[in-house]
């Protein structure tokens, strides 16, 4: 009896020794700029596209199919990943480097880690800060290399630190060196990491590193799926219209009903020039990841691969973000943590930007904190079901001075069979779309009574979540008064 007794003591002895001694996981959270969703070599939508590391990291991880922005543009993005807040709350809803003071109520999820004994590194574009040397640091990194708005690929000027220099070299090799650097020779050992990543590749002016610089010159760029690409705005609101043409026409003008078609290949150099910009950063996500294997870290480290917003390739004829449309608002996410994640597994469910902050913390044993709105993941990337997960999303887009890329104010809800966009213009019609049978968002459903009820239920659904998000349109204004002072 005394023997079996000390066994047990023990067993429960050495249980709480390995419970209190198990490493926390590291974090690195690789962020790519206006990457389409499917611009990825295992969507099979651009057959000459070879991504083989994007592709190894689905396959050892999480795709999660259904992964959107709270709203399409850099900055209020970047903003809403790190404090898992809608941009009317973080502040930052427009893309001019400007970080409102309320934002220290809402601390990126990298703080809360520091105060949880990690270090953290950002490495890459942040795009929210106006001031230059030590003021252009964000709150919450241990080590900072990062540069003013948009960079460059060439050469660029960037803040290392908290000093100014200029390097010479293409900016994705650049980052993807300093990563490796801070991997290997910055951080502290003993210590967790936190560390993004965050690439200026793939923002226009789309440009690839020499070495890619004639790829796909001899292939055709496929059309677009359920043929966007023959958009006449035949029954959608008429400043898309408008859009379509780069507002060129005069504030009377009579402007057509529907719009003719466009022959394809619509900017073709432009898209080709982005799939090429797009090879470098798959070979520095390889790069990392073997130097994470090397250093006997790669198992331990939750592996994060995303885009800030997504990018018309000329689905609708535009180019460019920014709209509640499909092709804009939805990016790739993928996860790979072969601890908790299944390989090869698929999420289906609809997840937002909003809900990384949470999901990290989750997995690092940190308490969310109340102001973030996002919800963690890590049940469902464990693959398990979660009966209280969102039916429904927020979308939001505050117009900026991005002409003529830009649309007006917009609010849409999305479910998994509709959404329904308002455009908050009196002379002008909103859309609704059956994402079921109209995936495509090619026909507007606004204006035909069979579908009066979904309207209506949407519209309600759509008056709910702002009240749960607690949105506030009369913020922009404060903004955009503050933006260049």
């Amino acid at each position: 009896m005394i023997r079996y007794i000390f066994l047990i003591t023990v067993f429960f002895s050495l249980n709480l020794f390995s419970q209190k001694t198990e490493k926390k996981p590291n974090f690195l959270f690789i962020l790519v700029d206006d990457q389409p969703y499917d611009a990825v070599g295992f969507s099979n939508r651009y057959p000459f596209l070879k991504t083989p590391n994007i592709d190894k990291l689905a396959k050892e991880g999480v795709n999660i199919e259904n992964f959107f922005v709270t709203q399409s543009i850099c900055s209020p993005s970047r903003a809403s990943f790190l404090t898992g807040t809608y941009p009317h709350i973080h502040g930052v809803n427009q893309n001019n480097k400007y970080v409102d003071p309320d934002w220290q109520n809402y601390a990126p999820y990298s703080t809360h880690l520091q105060n949880s004994g990690y270090e953290t590194a950002h490495i890459g574009k942040i795009h929210m800060a106006w001031k230059r040397g030590k003021d252009h640091i964000r709150p919450g990194f241990d080590y900072w290399f990062s540069f003013i708005g948009q960079g460059q690929y060439f050469d660029p000027k960037v803040n290392d630190n908290g000093v100014e220099m200029k390097l010479e070299g293409y900016m994705t090799d650049i980052l993807t060196d300093k990563t490796i650097d801070w991997l290997k020779n910055k951080r502290d050992p003993n210590k967790p990491f936190s560390l993004n990543l965050w690439h200026k590749a793939v923002h226009e002016r789309h440009l690839p590193a020499p070495r890619h610089k004639n790829l796909y010159k001899n292939e055709d760029l496929p059309t677009p799926p359920y043929d966007t690409h023959k958009e006449t705005f035949k029954g959608k609101p008429e400043w898309l219209r408008r859009k379509t043409y780069g507002f060129k026409w005069n504030e009377n003008d009579k402007i057509p009903d529907e719009l003719p078609e466009i022959t394809w290949p619509i900017n073709k150099q432009k898209y080709m020039q982005l799939l090429r910009s797009l090879i470098a950063v798959d070979e520095s996500l390889g790069q990392v990841i073997k130097t994470l294997d090397e250093m006997g870290e790669l198992e331990n480290t939750v592996i994060i691969y995303s885009s800030d917003n997504g990018y018309f390739m000329g689905e609708h004829t535009f180019l460019d973000k920014r709209l509640a449309y499909e092709n804009s608002m939805r990016v790739p996410m993928i996860i790979r943590y072969p601890k908790l994640i299944t390989k090869n597994s698929i999420v289906k469910e609809q997840c937002l930007n909003i809900d990384i902050a949470p999901t990290i913390l989750d997995l690092a044993g940190v308490k969310k904190p109340s102001y973030m709105q996002g919800e963690s993941m890590v049940k469902l990337v464990s693959g398990k079901k979660d009966k209280s997960w969102r039916k429904s999303m927020l979308f939001e887009y505050y117009v900026d001075d991005a002409w003529p890329y830009a649309g007006p104010n917009q609010v849409a809800v999305r479910t998994n069979k509709y959404k329904l966009i308002d455009n908050f213009l009196e002379d002008d019609i909103d859309e609704l779309y059956d994402l079921v049978n109209d995936p495509g968002e090619m026909k507007n459903l606004i204006n035909d009574d069979n579908y009066n009820n979904v309207e209506k239920e949407l519209r309600e659904e759509s008056i709910k979540l702002q009240k749960k998000y607690k949105y506030n349109p009369d913020r922009d204004w404060w903004l955009r008064t503050q933006v260049r002072k």
